[in-house]
């Protein structure tokens, strides 16, 4: 691996490429019923549109997020850019339920460009600062996420969602720019070939004892991320609520009241284990949950509970996502990718589960669901915090 670290503003450009580049997952959930007029859908088929991102995602992280490790990061970031931009594109101008979602395939699998951003700050990071470099871009990445529903269901409702994507592609397309003139252009010393190299992927799971616990601790709080958060906007849709698509995407930016603890998590991650800031990281989020289970009539307690349960999912992310690229710098594409495909694939499972969930439990049964999985990440976390090193006294040597 090069000695060679991501300048600050290198650094910094990534977290505002991942921004960028992952809240075309979430922009137009907030206007998915201005989604079903036009196009004359059902509900059911006009909830796979989310869906179809995560799958794409999965996939994406599968077959491209490897190619960190193969490709300079300038061309490798720059060209993903301007294939989500003409994703966005077709999604913009779909007239058939089939077109929009094969879109949205594409749109989940170039969005997945985020994790590699991800993986990139933690190669170049300079030395014991590797969760801090970590942190700032999963800091960038939860910002995209948290101000994706309120922008896309405000310039929705302004200019309709076909120009709302319009805008998002052009937003894109600067940041490809940027990317292709600032990022380095030094190649990865690969290892064989392309196909070898997915070949390989399944073996580090079974090689790497830290990966297997990242993907199932991972796993559980993102499904219930995805089962709180899509429940959320399917609840606050219907009566008694009845809300357009504006003050849904406004109920995102309850979590930005969260978000600012995520710049603390990389040093805290750099002192301490990982699994510490995991363990810590769970029961906060199922506090928030817990709250948001008591019900959405008080904005108030909606707006502390999202702050809460998104700082501690956002916390233990940006922690696991530091220990896997830890476990070998060289191969951080390859190790964030097997990870990603899984908790993604779980994801997937919690959005798929949360219109079933809400028919049977109801709102606070649906979160409560949530919380169950969070404690049980948490439980999961706590053994291994007392045992622990911080992430870079793990890593190979470079």
């Amino acid at each position: 691996m090069s000695g060679q670290a991501l300048p600050r503003h290198g650094t910094l450009l990534l977290a505002a490429t991942a921004a960028t580049a992952i809240a075309n997952n979430y922009a137009l959930q907030p206007a998915l019923t201005d989604v079903a007029a036009d196009l004359g859908l059902s509900a059911a088929v006009t909830g796979l549109v989310p869906t179809a991102a995560l799958l794409g995602c999965t996939a994406g992280f599968a077959l491209l997020l490897p190619l960190t490790d193969r490709v300079a990061p300038h061309r490798l970031v720059g060209v993903q850019l301007c294939a989500l931009a003409g994703a966005l594109t077709l999604a913009a101008t779909a007239r058939h339920a089939a077109v929009l979602l094969t879109a949205y395939l594409l749109i989940g699998a170039t969005a997945g460009v985020a994790a590699q951003c991800g993986a990139l700050a933690g190669r170049y990071a300079a030395p014991g600062r590797r969760g801090t470099a970590m942190a700032t871009v999963a800091t960038g990445l939860s910002a995209g996420i948290l101000l994706s529903r309120w922008a896309g269901g405000t310039l929705a409702d302004l200019l309709g969602w076909r120009r709302m994507l319009l805008v998002f592609a052009g937003l894109v397309l600067l940041g490809a720019l940027a990317t292709v003139r600032l990022l380095p252009r030094e190649r990865p010393r690969a290892r064989g070939g392309y196909l070898a190299t997915l070949a390989g992927l399944a073996p580090l799971l079974r090689r790497h004892r830290p990966l297997r616990h990242a993907v199932l601790t991972g796993g559980l709080w993102y499904f219930a991320f995805n089962v709180v958060w899509v429940g959320l906007a399917l609840a606050l849709a219907r009566p008694p609520y009845a809300l357009d698509a504006t003050a849904i995407g406004l109920y995102g930016l309850a979590g930005l009241l969260g978000f600012v603890a995520l710049p603390f998590t990389g040093r805290l991650v750099d002192r301490y284990a990982p699994h510490r800031v995991m363990a810590a990281s769970m029961p906060v989020a199922a506090a928030g949950t817990a709250l948001l289970a008591t019900g959405l009539h008080h904005p108030v307690v909606t707006v502390l509970g999202l702050a809460l349960f998104d700082a501690g999912c956002f916390a233990a992310q940006a922690a696991n996502q530091s220990r896997i690229v830890a476990v070998d710098p060289d191969r951080a594409g390859g190790l964030t990718g097997v990870y990603l495909v899984l908790y993604f694939a779980v994801g997937a499972l919690g959005t798929a589960a949360t219109a079933p969930l809400l028919s049977a439990l109801g709102w606070s049964g649906t979160a409560l669901v949530a919380a169950v999985a969070l404690l049980g990440a948490g439980a999961l976390a706590a053994p291994g915090a007392r045992h622990t090193a911080p992430a870079d006294a793990a890593a190979v040597p470079r």
